[in-house]
């Protein structure tokens, strides 16, 4: 679709939103996700959630697709086609918000290791806003024309849920969308909403690297090829990559999340792990960050004479997101018309990452992502004016959790908002 094929927003009209009794509803299920998380491509449980819901007001559902996804159609007439997507898997670590309702699940992560199961990233909210705006639209459909189709998302949080759900036959087995339209909470002021045309969020790739030594026992070094000693040295030459070879006017992360090795104090062992994430905004910066990774970890295993080169396995790789500009404007006109322009604010690229594009590159059809603040408005004030932002607790930390209100209210509002610029009775169409 061409930027001048999309017509203005949705005119002042469009005001659909969720009932209070509907957000005490909304509550009360989002607690119960919060306090039952799942891991990616576990979501069994949530997906049995999302799935029923549809059903009982009258979607149209598919389940398991793509493994635990679930896509809900709602066609009301002729109009446009909008997809509206939330995602559904937790993290594994342990919750420490200390909330009534906080996680005391665990299980077993993609490693094969025991670990807690928390919401550190706000999927359970996702769901929710999703279950409220699918259940405002079939319930006001005289207000709208078109097809709503709701899109529960699995594995975001490592890359192959969109990809699963595609390579599933998501293009050929649903309509072509318009226009696809996400939306994720993050540590912005509650009830605030930010946007941002073009690069939205940086794409990410993350590696498995195991360096290679010769075990001996502790009091015996000179036997040894030492790995600690190797990847010790390795994890710090690599915090030189984006110092020392990203321009300043480029940026890049890299961070290395894991690094284990050996099991005893007086074992030297005969190899180390270390998994490593990188987040970049440009193609060339990123295979320039990535080449000097593994050309870092090649020369640290040859200095300390590794009988084998490492070896690399990559753990999941994010595309950027990009926003599309006449879609956008059009989102954020709508936005504007419902919030106030005090209501929405204009941000800069965010190094997080996303698959949710992959949706919008699978049918070539624009992508529209913006992000609900989530922290208490007076929280976020107080730490605003001592400067002390970046202590707020953040997506992935144990101890982050949205407050609900006004963050449920204001996610169903957003998605009905901007569905509703393409699907109202006025003004829709592209």
């Amino acid at each position: 679709m061409s930027a001048d094929t999309i017509t203005p927003a949705v005119q002042d009209s469009f005001r659909l939103g969720p009932s209070d009794d509907l957000l005490a509803e909304l509550e009360t299920i989002y607690k119960d996700i919060h306090a039952h998380p799942e891991l990616s491509m576990q979501e069994h449980r949530t997906a049995g959630i999302a799935a029923g819901w549809l059903r009982k007001y009258g979607y149209e559902v598919t389940e398991g697709v793509g493994g635990t996804g679930v896509v809900g159609l709602l066609r009301n007439g002729e109009g446009a086609t909008v997809l509206l997507r939330a995602d559904m898997d937790a993290l594994p670590l342990k919750e420490s918000t200390g909330l009534p309702y906080a996680s005391a699940a665990s299980g077993t992560d993609r490693f094969g290791q025991a670990t807690g199961i928390a919401h550190a990233c706000g999927h359970d909210m996702h769901v929710a806003w999703l279950m409220g705006a699918t259940r405002v639209l079939a319930e006001n459909r005289d207000a709208w024309h078109g097809t709503v189709m709701a899109v529960f998302q699995p594995g975001e949080e490592t890359g192959q849920g969109a990809r699963a759900m595609i390579e599933d036959g998501m293009v050929k087995r649903f309509p072509k969308p318009d226009v696809t339209l996400g939306q994720h909470v993050m540590p912005l002021s509650a009830g605030k909403i930010g946007w941002h045309i073009g690069t939205m969020l940086s794409a990410g790739d993350s590696w498995e690297v195991t360096m290679f030594g010769r075990g001996a026992h502790g009091s015996m070094p000179q036997k040894s090829i030492d790995p600690v000693v190797m990847a010790s040295s390795a994890v710090m030459r690599l915090q030189g990559v984006v110092s020392r070879e990203v321009a300043m006017t480029d940026s890049a992360v890299v961070t290395v999340g894991t690094l284990q090795a050996g099991m005893n104090e007086n074992v030297i062992p005969d190899r180390a792990l270390l998994r490593l994430n990188v987040r970049t905004f440009k193609e060339e910066v990123r295979k320039r960050v990535l080449t000097a990774i593994r050309r870092i970890l090649d020369s640290e295993a040859a200095a300390s004479g590794a009988p084998t080169p490492p070896a690399y396995s990559v753990l999941s790789e994010f595309p950027l997101t990009r926003n599309h500009a006449a879609a956008t404007q059009k989102v954020v006109e709508a936005l504007e018309r419902r919030f106030g322009a005090a209501g929405i604010q204009e941000i800069g690229p965010l190094t997080a990452s996303e698959d949710f594009g992959l949706f919008g590159a699978a049918w070539d059809v624009p992508v529209v992502f913006w992000i609900i603040g989530g922290i208490d408005p007076d929280t976020f004030e107080k730490a605003q004016k001592a400067g002390k932002l970046d202590e707020l607790p953040a997506n992935h930390a144990p101890n982050f959790a949205p407050v609900i209100h006004p963050t449920l209210r204001t996610g169903v509002e957003a998605m009905l908002t901007a569905a509703g610029a393409w699907l109202a009775s006025e003004g829709s169409g592209t």
